[in-house]
C-alpha cells in the first residue's frame, strides 16, 4: 500500500476540500456509467465500496472504535483479498496459455486475463472507501497529503482503463505490491494493538519480509511495468493512455521513495528503543 498513515493529525481546511470534492466528482461519474449508460460491468466498483464499509463497521462494533485502527485492519483485509485476486488471476493466465505471450504489449494493454477486470473494480472500491473514510476521522498530515494523493492517482488511473477497457493487465501487475502491504500493516495492527515489545525474533522476521517485499513487489515490480511502458511506447496509438499510464507509474515510484524513507526511520527507531532496553 501507500505512504505511512498519520493518526488523527489535522490538515487545511481547503486540502480536505479539494479532496473531497475529487471523490465526489468521481462517485458521480461511475454512479452516471453505472445507473445510465448502462455499463454493469462496474457494479464490482459499488460492491467494493460497500464491502469494505460493512468491514469498517464490523470492526469499529466488534474489535475497536480507534478511527486508525479500524482504518488500518481493514486495510489489511484489501491488502490479503487483493494480492489473493492477482495470484489467482495470474496463475490461471499461466495455467491456460502459459508464459510465453502474457507480456506482450497486445495482452497487457488490451487484454483482459479472467477476472483481472472484475478485481480491479473491487480494489478501485476500496480506493474510494479508504479515501472517503480517511477525510472524515483526518488520517493524514501535511498540505499535500501522499495517501491521499496516492489514492487521487490510483482512483483515476483505475476508473479510465475500466472505462475504456485498456490496460488492465497493467495495471493488475501494479497490484502485486499488495503484498508488501499485507507486512506493512500487519506491523502496524500489531503495535497498534498494544504488542510493541513481541517477541524479538517475530520482529526480526516481520522486518525481514517488509523490507524483502517492498523491495521486490514494490520497487522492482513498479520500476519493471515503467520500464516495460517506455519500451513500448511506440506500439502505443496516439492518445491518453501512454502519457497517463507514464504519469501514474512516475506518482508511484515516487511515492515508493517516499514509503522507503517512512520505513527507514521507523526501522531506525524501533532498532533504537531496542538498544535502550538492552
Amino acid at each position: 500500500m501507500p505512504p505511512q498513515r498519520a493518526g488523527g493529525a489535522a490538515a487545511g481546511g481547503d486540502t480536505s476540500a479539494f479532496f473531497a470534492a475529487t471523490l465526489v466528482l468521481w462517485a458521480v461519474s461511475v454512479g452516471f456509467e453505472i445507473g445510465v449508460r448502462g455499463r454493469r460491468e462496474l457494479a464490482p466498483v459499488a460492491a467494493g465500496f460497500a464491502f469494505f464499509q460493512a468491514a469498517n463497521a464490523a470492526v469499529r462494533a466488534a474489535v475497536s472504535r480507534d478511527p486508525l485502527f479500524v482504518n488500518t485492519a481493514v486495510s489489511l483485509l484489501h491488502s490479503s483479498l487483493t494480492f489473493a485476486s492477482v495470484i489467482f488471476v495470474l496463475v490461471n493466465q499461466w495455467r491456460n496459455k502459459g508464459l510465453e505471450n502474457m507480456f506482450e504489449h497486445h495482452e497487457l494493454f488490451g487484454g483482459s486475463w479472467i477476472g483481472a477486470y472484475s478485481a480491479l473494480c473491487f480494489s478501485c472500491g476500496y480506493f474510494a472507501y479508504d479515501q472517503l473514510d480517511m477525510l472524515r476521522y483526518r488520517l493524514y498530515s501535511g498540505w499535500i497529503p501522499g495517501i491521499l494523493m496516492h489514492h487521487l492517482i490510483l482512483l483515476i488511473c483505475f476508473t479510465l482503463a475500466l472505462y475504456r477497457n485498456v490496460t488492465i493487465n497493467y495495471l493488475i501487475l501494479t497490484l502485486v505490491c499488495e503484498l508488501h502491504s499485507i507486512f506493512l500493516h500487519i506491523r502496524k495492527v500489531r503495535r497498534m494493538a498494544g504488542f510493541r515489545d513481541f517477541n524479538r525474533k517475530v520482529v526480526k522476521l516481520e522486518w525481514a519480509l517488509n523490507w524483502s517485499t517492498f523491495v521486490t513487489a514494490r520497487v522492482v515490480c513498479h520500476i519493471l511495468i515503467t520500464y516495460k511502458l517506455i519500451a513500448d511506447a511506440h506500439k502505443f496509438d496516439r492518445g491518453i493512455e501512454l502519457p497517463l499510464a507514464l504519469l501514474g507509474m512516475a506518482g508511484m515510484n515516487l511515492l515508493n521513495i517516499f514509503l522507503g524513507l517512512d520505513l527507514f526511520k521507523a526501522y531506525g527507531r524501533e532498532s533504537n528503543q531496542q538498544r535502550h532496553q538492552d
